[in-house]
């Protein structure tokens, strides 16, 4: 075991007790009833997560082949909740009254999928689809919570459709989830190729958060490079606090050909987007896009040239702390973006602690070193950071069996 890492384990030793219970699990197990005055949000779930047990249906591994799911998701009437926020359930099961919860969580086959969204797709006035593909450290249940309070407090009268990769819903597995964005590929590739084929669909809006715009970028440059151009019917494409290289993006949208052949682009953009700013020191690039300054050059100008549309939200106060979340958390953001998709125009969810956006910082590089190093560094947060303790006891559990496993004959 590194010399570092055993002067460390005294520290962590110490502060072992600070760690909270894991996070809550089963909160997609469905309750019998909802209750008066609050909302559903019926989706269609696209995944490459592999099955789970029912209390979790899909985990964060990666599973062989894409998988469907529906899920009805109970919303706490206007009085128990704020626009923009997620109420998360104290105890399972949940509580409708004050509380996010499911009323249906099936898993389905591909026929019964596609039977849902002629289904749904009649009731949608313009005929519209929004696909959202969710960011970095998410568990299958934050996706599906984060997505059912975009479509509500948007007020989008879309086909609401959830594309969730694999994540392992933990800071320390940064470089797995970045991996599974490529690996998720080709399944949001047929995904978006199905639903434009359907002769019934108008338009098709995606909305990517964080590391999801890795994928949605290199997904439609993929579709591009393969067919010639992006499915015509994919109108629009929005991009919040996108975790990707300003030079990567740049080029993932150059070859996905010339303006009159791929989607409108919306960027959503914060200077003090303070998990890009951590992410751009982990990777050691000049710039996130997600934080660039659209005033400034070059950006200004290879904007202007894209035609992509730039909402700055760095002066827009939200209730993220770390201000990656604003496009949901914000409900003057939300609404916008249902208001925009309502009338055909162009146009982060941050459960994640101070501390451990300091263990990512120091675990860029996955070795045990630095993992023990940022559990260290945000072992004092613990007291103050509520997020931050409640995972903090399985991060250092998880230190424990890797350097298990480097000392292992």
């Amino acid at each position: 075991m590194p010399g570092s890492v055993l002067r460390l384990l005294p520290i962590l030793a110490v502060v072992l007790p600070l760690g909270a219970c894991a996070s809550l699990h089963g909160v997609l197990v469905p309750v019998s009833r909802s209750v008066p005055g609050a909302s559903q949000v019926d989706m269609l779930v696209a995944t490459t997560r592999k099955r789970a047990d029912p209390t979790e249906l899909f985990s964060g591994d990666r599973g062989p082949a894409a998988a469907f799911a529906n899920i009805t998701v109970s919303i706490p009437p206007a009085s128990a909740r704020q626009i923009g926020e997620v109420q998360w359930p104290r105890q399972v099961p949940g509580n409708p009254a004050t509380d996010f919860v499911t009323l249906k969580a099936d898993v389905i086959d591909r026929e019964r999928a596609l039977a849902w969204f002629h289904r749904t797709l009649r009731t949608a006035p313009r005929r519209q689809v929004l696909v959202f593909i969710h960011g970095f450290n998410n568990r299958f249940d934050d996706a599906v919570f984060r997505f059912a309070q975009v479509v509500h407090d948007s007020e989008a009268r879309v086909v609401p459709i959830l594309f969730t990769w694999p994540s392992r819903g933990s800071v320390l597995a940064y470089g797995y989830d970045r991996e599974s964005t490529a690996y998720s590929r080709n399944g949001l590739e047929s995904l978006l190729k199905a639903i434009s084929r359907d002769p019934a669909v108008g338009e098709i809006s995606i909305l990517a958060h964080s590391m999801g715009n890795s994928l949605a970028l290199e997904t439609l440059r993929q579709m591009a490079i393969r067919d010639g151009r992006v499915a015509p019917k994919i109108r629009n494409v929005l991009l919040a606090a996108p975790d990707v290289d300003v030079d990567l993006a740049r080029e993932a949208i150059l070859d996905m050909g010339p303006k009159a052949n791929r989607p409108a682009f919306t960027l959503f953009v914060s200077q003090d987007d303070r998990a890009l700013a951590v992410s751009r020191r982990v990777w050691g690039s000049a710039a996130r896009l997600g934080a660039i300054n659209p005033d400034q050059e070059p950006y200004r100008t290879q904007l202007e040239r894209a035609d992509i549309t730039v909402l700055d939200l760095t002066k827009l106060k939200a209730g993220d702390p770390l201000n990656h979340g604003k496009f949901a958390e914000s409900p003057e953001v939300v609404q916008l973006i249902g208001k925009r998709l309502a009338e055909g125009q162009t146009v982060t969810d941050s459960r994640v602690g101070l501390g451990e956006r300091i263990i990512q910082a120091t675990a860029g590089a996955a070795t045990a070193v630095g993992t023990a190093a940022g559990l260290a560094v945000s072992a004092p947060l613990t007291i103050v950071d509520p997020q931050t303790r409640q995972t903090f006891g399985s991060h250092v559990e998880g230190l424990g069996q890797s350097a298990a496993d480097v000392v292992a004959p």
